[in-house]
């Protein structure tokens, strides 16, 4: 089995997410089996992963795994179902939950919900002095998931996950530390099938204990487990304490090290484990030749390393017919990013003024949604050069949105100055729509993606005069913009469906290649999986 192992998977998505669909689009295409592996606590995770493209078959989470909850019939929960252990209560409805009271008219619990059927969400129970004593969850699926106890002093002092028949499987607990704070202090976990109580001192035991299940559940003397990291605090020291032997990979989705220079002194947090532990993985995934030959150069690893683009264009994109400039919106640039410190979209921004002094006609549209850290500052920031530059009517926040194709048939250009990236999606859609990319020498992907005065413009890192000039020359000379833009759409087809697919059978056809040698070096040492001779 090939498991892709995250943390999360949001509605509102991150690169890495969007990496894996695209991912297990390709897989599906190819008939190759796979497990989507999220490790987090989620509620709302189904509804999310369903619409996304992946049925619950094909999804591992952590806790349900152990809750025996992976596949569950859709049974809501509404007020009425509910049992409080109290006679004769009534409620009353307060926004989006219910008061809920005794004959005595206290408060006996809150009950929150959402939609227009009142679907629960959440318990809040109350004892009969009025102290909060435990908030219940529920999954969107209909059952209580998830039970916290508080403390007197209105802190979480116990959770406990339960199965689908309400016993706790997984606990956590909690307790003051030198400093007065409740802090965790350890797991417990009883096993789903022979009821054996495991104790843990972190998150991460409890993980490796989950990561030894699914391997020792999907063993195979003929294929090896593979498990590729998607997202490194996930996993990564967990995948290198395993029980038995699989094939390991860690998928670096973004620049190893700080800044431009890949063997500056201070690496990317969240590679540093892995980065120091890297001839522990069989196989190291960078999404660009760049990065593998910079990895190669500073680490001289062990560790085999693959370069597989993180994007696929699709055999639609490839196929699709191409909108030539002089039917596209002229000098409309478009981005689609997370409007967060890293894009440093308020340097796109103030080269986009000098275009717009220069063409009057240029627009910009901004897609993604705006990250909240420090009180929006990325957002304001390029607020505050839409303001100084009166760009009120030429720049445009457009929000979050998923028709990508629509925004990118009709815009001409596509903008990046972020300060690092690992592959960049958003990119290599916009070649394949046939957009004309200009962007800073940035590692990785952009300046790789781009090739300067082919498909589009590559500009010093960090220089917004250069930046502002390429977009100006670029629609000054319109035989030159459908030059690039031809070019661009040519360029796609290094990320087609084929191409990525075969460098994905590379990595599958290495890890059936050493499993022998694997297996044998294990034998002495591994305890034999269930159904080994």
């Amino acid at each position: 089995m090939i498991f892709f192992i995250n943390s999360i998977m949001q509605a509102n998505k991150s690169g890495i997410e969007f990496a894996q669909l695209k991912r297990i689009e390709l897989f599906n295409d190819h008939n190759e089996d796979y497990r989507l592996v999220v490790r987090d606590w989620d509620p709302k995770l189904h509804p999310v992963t369903r619409a996304a493209g992946v049925p619950d078959s094909q999804l591992i989470n952590m806790f349900e795994y152990f809750q025996n909850a992976m596949v569950v019939p859709e049974q809501p929960v509404h007020l009425a179902g509910l049992d409080f252990g109290v006679l004769n209560t009534h409620a009353d409805q307060e926004a989006n939950r219910f008061l809920v009271y005794n004959a005595n008219n206290q408060l006996v619990a809150r009950v929150n919900f959402t939609g227009d059927d009142q679907v629960v969400t959440s318990t809040e129970l109350f004892d009969g002095f009025g102290n909060l004593y435990r908030v219940d969850y529920y999954d969107t699926r209909g059952f209580r998931t998830l039970e916290q106890w508080y403390t007197p002093d209105n802190k979480i002092g116990t959770e406990a996950w339960l199965d689908v028949n309400g016993v706790p499987v997984v606990e956590k607990f909690y307790r003051t530390d030198n400093t007065g704070e409740l802090a965790p202090t350890g797991w417990r976990l009883t096993d789903r099938n022979d009821g054996k109580v495991y104790m843990f001192d972190t998150i991460e035991e409890l993980t490796l204990q989950f990561l030894n299940d699914l391997n020792a559940e999907y063993w195979s003397q003929e294929h090896p487990n593979v498990f590729v990291l998607d997202r490194g605090h996930v996993a990564d020291w967990g995948l290198l304490h395993l029980d038995r032997p699989a094939y390991t990979v860690n998928h670096l989705h973004n620049a190893h090290a700080s800044g431009q220079d890949p063997m500056a002194p201070i690496v990317n947090n969240n590679y540093e484990f892995t980065l120091n532990a890297i001839n522990g993985y069989d196989a190291i995934v960078s999404s660009t030749h760049k990065q593998s030959a910079d990895v190669d150069k500073r680490y001289h690893p062990t560790a085999k390393l693959f370069t597989i683009p993180v994007g696929v264009v699709p055999d639609r994109l490839i196929n699709a017919p191409r909108v030539p400039e002089t039917k596209r919106a002229f000098g409309k640039m478009v981005v689609f990013a997370r409007i967060a410190p890293e894009k440093q979209l308020d340097q796109l921004t103030q080269a986009f003024a000098q275009v717009h002094d220069a063409v009057p006609e240029a627009t910009l549209d901004l897609y993604g949604y705006a990250d909240n850290s420090n009180n929006y500052a990325a957002k304001r920031a390029v607020q505050k050069v839409i303001d100084e530059h009166d760009l009120g009517d030429a720049v445009t926040f457009k929000g979050y949105t998923t028709d990508v194709d629509t925004a990118e048939n009709d815009g001409m250009l596509y903008g990046l100055t972020s300060n690092m990236e690992g592959f960049n999606l958003a990119i290599m859609e916009a070649i394949a729509h046939g957009l004309i990319p200009v962007t800073y020498d940035v590692n990785y992907g952009p300046n790789e993606i781009t090739e300067d005065h082919v498909n589009g413009r590559v500009v010093p890192y960090g220089d917004i005069d250069a930046f502002a000039q390429a977009v100006i020359e670029i629609l000054q000379n319109p035989d030159l913009a459908q030059q690039y833009s031809t070019a661009a759409y040519d360029s796609a087809e290094r990320y087609s469906e084929a191409n990525v697919w075969q460098a994905w059978r590379a990595l599958i056809d290495d890890a059936d290649a050493i499993w022998p040698a694997k297996l044998a070096a294990a034998r002495m040492t591994t305890v034999p999986a269930k159904g080994d001779n």
